[in-house]
């Protein structure tokens, strides 16, 4: 892991002696060139690089510096999808498909997908490192898919059986690039909240037992803030399940999701209207620039190439439903092992809370049969009263009687 952390690193910025060296050099011209004033709380232009770790779809890592815009427009992004990555704003977990990729915030994995490569902010957070090197592995290793190092082993074993029944072996190593991603990031984020639940187990059965057995102040404090971070808990596990949930029940984002398809397509139909140019350009030595007369071309050979280009689109068409048809079957089964995991995960939090609420109901219920002092009745409280009056006014109660 600490290899891997110095491979990852970003390069160390030139210091300030050579950069303010560099700065007093002359120009061509033998002008010196502009300094800027500097001017507390403004920043500089060039400041707003930041330091991305790219993966590619050989499992090459390297580090790049890019600044928003520049990211905005390599992955035809709004800038409020790149706000969704910024690990200084807390954003709930979010899947989006985009034109040209796919925006993924689960946990601490943020990044963005496209069809050949993966862009993380670069951070030393341990789970964004893990999940760089198991995505590194699934792609440079064939036949390995299904392997996370963590405590979820029934997310191995659920995955496992899913891709047996289905696919027929364990490995979907077929799936395109981006789909192989999405699903490192899908396990990583399940498994981090499946050992968050589990932890709370252990610590929440234990000391709910020790309350009903001695209900006191300081067990009273620990299951309140056991109980809110039960409810923090709760709340991010249903928003990934509900992010899940919606991607499965909508097939079109589901189909806007499979980028290689669209990439193939868009440049299948490039390299086929280049070469209809080339085919035109050469046959009978028509020129491209010049337009084609009407009365120069038969009626029956502009008929037949009407018709080729109708049969060509309806074929394309279809041919393209039916995969993305497919694909979506393909990514809906990629997403049913997940929504199986987190919904279990969702299933302990709830029998957690239902047991924590059995546990109030019965401290309320022992409070109540609690024996008390005997409290005064009315009558007794009069009768105190008129002793009292009587004994200042002198009187004898005796003879008020």
């Amino acid at each position: 892991m600490a290899e891997l952390k110095e491979h990852l690193l970003p390069p160390k910025p030139a210091s300030a002696t050579n950069l303010r060296d560099s700065s007093y050099r002359p120009s061509a011209s033998g002008r010196q060139p502009f300094q800027g004033v500097d001017v507390p709380g403004l920043k500089k232009r060039g400041q707003g690089l930041r330091s991305w770790i790219r993966v590619d779809a050989l499992g090459n890592s390297q580090i790049i510096e890019v600044d928003k815009f520049t990211m905005m427009r390599r992955c035809d992004l709004p800038a409020r999808d790149l706000r969704l990555l910024d690990p200084l704003f807390v954003y709930p977990s979010t899947i989006l498909g985009r034109e040209k990729a796919i925006v993924a915030n689960l946990e601490q994995i943020r990044c963005i997908i496209t069809a050949d490569e993966v862009l993380l902010l670069n951070s030393l957070d341990s789970y964004v490192l893990q999940y760089v090197v198991e995505l590194q592995r699934r792609l440079t290793t064939p036949g390995v898919g299904d392997v996370w190092q963590s405590e979820g082993s029934e997310l191995n074993r659920r995955r496992s059986r899913t891709y047996e029944n289905v696919f027929g072996n364990t490995s979907p190593d077929y799936l395109p690039f981006e789909f192989r991603a999405l699903e490192v990031a899908l396990e990583a984020a399940c498994t981090f909240l499946d050992s968050q639940a589990a932890e709370l187990e252990i610590e929440a059965y234990p000391l709910l037992d020790e309350l009903t057995s001695k209900i006191s102040t300081l067990n009273l404090e620990r299951v309140r803030r056991l109980k809110s971070r039960l409810v923090a808990l709760t709340r991010r596990v249903q928003k990934v399940r509900d992010e899940i949930e919606q991607l499965m029940d909508d097939d079109g984002d589901m189909a806007e999701m499979y980028l290689t398809e669209k990439k193939s397509r868009m440049e299948s139909s490039f390299y086929g209207d280049q070469s209809l140019m080339g085919f035109r350009s050469n046959d009978g030595g028509t020129s491209i620039s010049a337009p084609v007369s009407p009365v120069s071309s038969p009626p029956d050979s502009r008929k037949l190439e009407k018709s080729l280009s109708i049969a060509r689109s309806r074929h394309e068409s279809m041919k393209s439903t039916e995969s993305a048809t497919e694909n979506i079957e393909e990514l809906e089964m990629l997403l049913e092992a997940y929504f199986v995991v987190i919904d279990s995960t969702l299933n302990k939090l709830t029998s957690l809370k239902e047991y924590i609420d059995d546990t109030e109901d019965f401290i309320n219920i022992q409070l109540v049969h609690i024996p008390r002092p005997p409290s005064l009745t009315p009558s007794l409280i009069n009768i105190f009263l008129c002793c009292v009056l009587a004994q200042l006014s002198g009187t004898n109660i005796l003879e008020l009687w």
